[in-house]
């Protein structure tokens, strides 16, 4: 994964112009699902707290040099990701695009269409827009963006709104906008866009058995995984119903259908869980990649991992599901950990490998360990993967072979005590 940076941002419904009106017709057949009244003012909040702010800041940099601080710059590729239409995306885009402008950025707008939204032309007021190809189709005249132009003229950052948009046929190279995109940072144009969660190809199935809502307009995820920036512009349910109801998303002819359906607040608290989601492991696979550059250290209780350790013994499936229930309920991942030692004793493959299709099947990971030490190893895979809980099924030997052979379990406890991570120990129940 790329080393991307996330940031979300909340808008107001305080400060929208309820005259405000959207034309949604461009041209294009239009589903549901299309991307439309991006209209939105945004308000940017501090995290509060002033006072233990600032002793944060001093306690981590008391002596402040300018010349020491590392802040990453703008991507090459950045993505403005929001849950449904008329979050905020379009003008969070171009608000970004004047601000690069007024520090002396060459920015131009590859494409957005403002469909007589007065915000939206204000927003493009002062930047320098490369005039859209127009393309003859099915007996209409319409209008695509121009690839090629855009190439020609070389901006150092291009805005580019919709990347799922479908491109007419006999308008360019390419079938798909975000196609067009790759050829623009090929050249090395930037490019900042937007993007709606329900149009990501592993999202798009699950949002059409939701809702019942055809999304023909995809684009791959891999695509936008490979942003340097991803931010989620953040909107709650109910704001965005009270901006339809307005009619500052959709006309106002098409309000009740659009409440009635699409727009339903049980949908758009799905479609946000889902780009929360989507951020989360974003941001959970960067953490996590910084975390290993630190080596040793006690893990970051951002989120729960769940470990559990699978000796092959009877009852380790019950013991596996245990530790399946438990990641369930706090959202958190699980690993299933099983340590070979080099002396070759193991249970059979067979009980194993399903064991592996266990976890599998539970959503988990299978991971094989050689050590001679196992509870050494758990513990160390725990600290490498930030491991917050680990769960051990009962052991089933005597007090005179633990004192002959040692206890895994004590041991485990005592390195995992330094290690500050928690022990679950579950009864070994065989069926």
């Amino acid at each position: 994964m790329r080393g991307s940076s996330l940031k979300i941002r909340t808008t107001g419904a305080d400060m929208i112009d309820m005259n405000e009106m959207v034309e949604a017709e461009d041209g294009h057949e239009k589903t549901a699902d299309a991307n439309a009244g991006e209209e939105v003012a945004e308000a940017e909040y501090e995290v509060g707290g002033g006072e233990d702010v600032a002793a944060l800041i001093s306690n981590v940099s008391p002596a402040f040099d300018p010349e020491r601080i590392e802040v990453a710059p703008a991507g090459q590729f950045r993505v403005y990701l929001g849950a449904a239409p008329g979050v905020g995306k379009t003008c969070a885009m171009l608000d970004e695009g004047n601000r690069r402008r007024l520090r002396g950025t060459n920015v131009v707008i590859g494409f957005v269409e403002t469909h007589g939204r007065e915000r939206t032309a204000a927003l493009i007021d002062g930047l320098d827009v490369v005039p859209p190809k127009m393309v003859e189709y099915r007996g209409k005249q319409l209008y695509e963006m121009d690839t090629d132009a855009i190439l020609k003229r070389s901006p150092r950052v291009a805005l580019i709104d919709e990347l799922a948009h479908t491109n007419v046929p006999g308008s360019g190279d390419h079938e798909k906008r975000w196609q067009d995109v790759m050829q623009l940072l090929d050249a090395g144009i930037s490019v900042i866009t937007t993007v709606n969660i329900q149009h990501l190809e592993s999202i798009a199935d699950a949002v059409e058995q939701m809702m019942g809502v055809k999304v023909r307009e995809r684009v791959p995820d891999w695509v936008v995984r490979k942003a340097d920036q991803i931010e989620l512009v953040d909107s709650s349910p109910d704001q965005l119903r009270r901006r339809m109801l307005h009619g500052n998303i959709y006309p106002k002819e098409r309000v009740p259908l659009a409440l009635s359906n699409f727009f339903k607040r049980e949908n758009l608290t799905a479609l946000r869980e889902l780009a929360l989601r989507f951020v989360a492991d974003e941001t959970e696979e960067e953490m996590l990649a910084y975390l290993k550059t630190r080596g040793g250290g006690m893990p970051w209780d951002t989120a729960e991992r769940i470990m559990v350790g699978v000796t092959g013994s009877p009852g380790s499936d019950n013991v596996l599901r245990r530790a399946a229930r438990m990641a369930a309920r706090s959202k958190a991942e699980l690993h299933a950990v099983h340590v070979v030692s080099s002396d070759g004793l193991r249970r059979e493959d067979g009980h194993l490998a399903a064991l592996e299709e266990l976890t599998h099947d539970l959503g988990g990971t299978w991971v094989v360990l050689n050590s001679d030490n196992p509870a050494t190893a758990m513990v160390e895979f725990a600290r490498e993967n930030q491991i917050t809980q680990i769960v051990l099924g009962s052991t089933g030997r005597s007090r005179l072979e633990e004192m002959r052979r040692g206890s895994i379990i004590r041991n485990l406890l005592k390195e995992a005590g330094n290690a500050e991570i928690d022990i679950h120990i579950i009864a070994r129940k065989s069926q």
